[in-house]
Formats: structure tokens, sequence, C-alpha cells
């Protein structure tokens, strides 16, 4: 009987209720909307041919393989261990998985909570109370049960876009850490690569320093037998002996420098440097040629540009979040449920318990508290967006230096090769001289020293143009070709 005089009471809350929590979802959103700031950026690079054009950061294209650009088998097999056995790639794997979960976690905030809770006791006092005759209480109570059965739902209306600030910023801060692993790999990919080139460097170098031991042993006899035969003198001999010794010392000391790369792959690929080691091969791969035009999406790849902005667009969210604490807020909560002390009469309707009602809360008075947290998010936003340009510059500065460096180094490897040339001739025109009696054994080892210190000039230059060209490549966020964006 109880049960239904309760059913029009609650059916006559259906209706306004119904309306205020339609007019509290279509609740306007307090707090700047975000837009892209503005870069000034040049119309073109200064380092580069006609066809470069600067263009709006976006990181969701495909970067593909773009160090099989190179043509190494060794380096594919090691660049495809980054993206699954890195730890650096790893950890921001993870923390991207973070940042996705936090977004549910605010966007849970939009709706209601439910709860519900049991209890069963046994108390003295639950029971009736004992009457003496002539009707005094006895002040005695016996022991009884207590059977509660609850179920609880609040909801806090998003009535001045709170949390739908908080969502968005959420994911703006996922898009940024995905743009950061996307950072880190691109990051580990290209340290791979350089390290790789300079390790292949040092292994051409040490051909060509095992050739100059080769080259200054034969010196040695041959200054050793013309001072068997009289025509050379004692100090021939000696300093035959010193050249030899200097081309083995530093044979020997290239060998540490060519270990210390091989010990960074190790790291790069997720081995320990004990078990890890690559086999001696001089490096023979050419910079891949750049077309004459690049599209003008040059920077759209660049993960960490993407990273900074989505960064200044989760900042600009939390300023509505800020905002919002200014206005009062809205709790809605309701609760029913069935309590008794006998298990058979706990559902029944004279057992039946219920509240509804709304709660309007607002702060009056903070000292200022929420006045510096509503600077400190317009201080944070601009701090995002200085960051941002500041990225962008980086870029800029980024992709000109590897320009710079590729179209140097590119003259100046034509220049070595020529000079390597004239040593090697000057070194046989002053050997036979030797021979003839005509020229001191000094002028031998001058020749010797400057044709060995041009070939491994040479080789460290064409390493650099591998290492400047892996830079371009990262720098442009992972080459030219631009392929469509991935789907969501």
């Amino acid at each position: 009987m109880m049960h239904s005089r309760f059913r029009p009471r609650i059916t006559a809350l259906r209706a306004p209720v119904a309306l205020l929590s339609a007019g509290l979802l279509s609740a306007c959103a307090v707090g700047p909307d975000y837009k892209r700031p503005t870069v000034a950026v040049p119309t073109h690079f200064k380092e580069a041919a006609d066809g470069w054009k600067p263009a709006q950061p976006n990181d969701r294209h495909d970067r593909g393989a773009w160090w099989k650009r190179f043509g190494d088998p060794e380096l594919d097999a090691l660049e495809a261990r980054v993206a699954r056995s890195n730890q650096t790639v790893a950890s921001y794997e993870a923390a991207y998985r973070r940042a996705r979960a936090m977004v549910a976690e605010a966007r849970a905030s939009l709706f209601p909570t439910l709860g519900a809770s049991g209890s069963a006791s046994r108390a003295r006092g639950a029971g009736r109370s004992t009457t003496a005759p002539g009707g005094i209480n006895a002040g005695t109570s016996t022991l009884g049960n207590i059977f509660d059965l609850s179920l609880d739902a609040s909801w806090e209306p998003d009535l001045w876009g709170r949390v739908r600030r908080q969502v968005s910023g959420a994911k703006a801060s996922a898009q940024a850490a995905g743009s950061d692993l996307d950072n880190a790999k691109l990051s580990a990919q290209a340290m791979l690569a350089q390290s790789y080139f300079q390790l292949r460097a040092l292994d051409a170098t040490q051909r060509l320093l095992d050739d100059a031991v080769v080259g200054y042993q034969k010196s040695l006899r041959l200054t050793q037998n013309r001072y068997v035969q009289g025509v050379a003198g004692r100090p021939d001999v000696l300093q035959a002996q010193t050249q030899l010794a200097l081309a083995q010392a530093a044979a020997t000391e290239n060998e540490i420098s060519r270990a210390t790369y091989e010990h960074a792959i190790a790291v790069l690929v997720g081995e320990p440097a004990s078990t890890f080691s690559l086999p001696r091969v001089p490096l023979a791969a050419i910079p891949p040629a750049l077309p004459a035009e690049l599209p003008s999406t040059l920077l759209e790849r660049r993960p960490d540009i993407a990273a900074a902005e989505r960064r200044a667009a989760a900042a600009n969210e939390q300023i509505g979040v800020a905002i919002s604490a200014w206005f009062p807020s809205l709790n809605l909560s309701a609760s029913g449920g069935f309590t008794s002390s006998t298990l058979a009469q706990w559902f029944t309707a004279p057992h039946l318990v219920w509240a509804l009602g709304p709660q309007l809360v607002a702060t009056l008075f903070d000292g200022g508290l929420r006045a510096s947290q509503t600077e400190q998010a317009r201080a944070a936003y601009d701090q995002g967006v200085a960051n941002y340009r500041q990225t962008v510059l980086a870029a800029f500065q980024d992709v000109e230096d590897n320009l710079v460096s590729l179209r140097v180094l590119e003259q100046e490897v034509g220049m070595q090769q020529e000079a390597v040339g004239y040593a090697r001739q000057a070194l046989e025109v002053v050997t036979n001289q030797y021979k003839a009696g005509t020229v001191t054994y000094l002028e031998v080892i001058t020749a010797q020293a400057t044709l060995y210190s041009s070939e491994q000039k040479l080789a460290a230059i064409a390493g650099q143009r591998m290492v400047s060209a892996v830079g371009l490549i990262k720098a442009l966020g992972g080459g030219w070709d631009v392929s469509p964006p991935p789907h969501d």
C-alpha cells in the first residue's frame, strides 16, 4: 500500500528532472576556444633549391622505412629491432598508453555515479522495549537484526564545460604523448643509422690504417736493405721504424672508437654490449640524391612539432577548467533502498526508503585561490605557445644545418678525391727517386704521411656525409616522401 503512494511522487519528479538535464547538457563551456598559434616562417630554405616551402605541422603521415634508401641489409635488420627492443621507445609507449587511459578517466566524469550497499547486523536495542506492570518502562531491550539494502546515484552536470575541457585537454595530451612516441622512434632510428655509418667509416679507416702498416713495413725493409748495402744511413732505418710504430698505434687506437659505436648500437637495439658484435665492412654507401623539388609538407611529419602544438592545445583547455571554478556547481543525488528487522519483510513497501534532491554549491571567498589558478593556466598556455614556436624555429635550423652540411661535404669529397690522387702520384715519384738515391728518406716519409692522411680524411668525410643525410631525413620528420595519413 505504501509503495503505491510513493509512485505518483516519483513520476511527478521525472518531467522537471528530464528538462533540467536537457538544459544542463546544452550548457556552454567557459574559457577561450583553442586556435593553433601562428608562426612566422620563411617562404623558402636558404640552403635549398627552389621548391622547398613551409608547411603546417601534422605528424600523421606514414614515415615508412626511410633507412632502406641507403640499400644496406645489415642496417635494415638493425632498424627493425629498434621499435620492438629499444627501451627508451618502450618507455614512451607506456606513457602513451597511460595518457590514453587518462582520457577515459576524464570522460567518466560526464556520467552519473552509481553505488550499491548492503548490510546485515545484530545489535541490542533493535527490538521492542519491555514494559513493567503499571505501564512503567523497564528500560531493557532485546536483541534484534537489522537488514539494509540501498542504491545511491549522484551526478554533477557539466554546467560550465569543466569536464568537457578536461576531456579535450586529456585528448590533446594523449596526442602529444603519441607524438612523443613517434619522436622517440624516429630519434632512435636516426641515432642508430648515424652510429652505424660512423662505425662503417671507422671500418674503412681501419682498412686504410692496416694498408698503411703494410706500406711502412715495405718501406722499412727497403731502408734496411739499403742500409745493409751501405746506400742508406742508420737514421733512415730509425725513421722507417718510427713511422711503422706510429701507424700500428693509430690502427690500435681506431679500435677504441669502433668499439664505442658498436656498444652504442647494442644499446639502441636493446641488447647488452657484451653479447653484440658487427662484422667489419668498410663504408660503401652514398647519400640518396635529393629531388629537384620537395613537397610543401616538408615539416609536417616532425613529431616534436606536433607534440608541442598539442601541448599548447591542452594548456588552453586548462584555462577553461580554471575559469569554471568561479561558477557554482550543481550536484543531483538520489538514493533508495529497504531496511527491515526481518528478512521476510525486507522487500515490502513499508520498509522502502528513498531520497532525491539537488545541491547547489558556490565558493564566495577563497583568498585569491581561483584568480591565481586562472593566471597560472594562462601563463602555462603562453609557455606552451612559446615552446611550440621555438620548436618550429629549431626545426628550420635543423634542416638548414643539414642542407648546408650535405652541400659543402659533397664539394669537399670531390676536392679530397683529387688530393688523394695527387698524393698517391707524389709518393710513387718520391719512392722512385729515393731508390735512385736522388732524395732523402725524409721526403718519402712526408709523401707517405700525406697520402695516408688524405685517405683517412676522405673516409671521414664520406662517413660525415652519411651522418648529415640521416640528419636531414630526421629533420624532415622521416624523409621527403609523403604517404596518405593512417586511419584512426
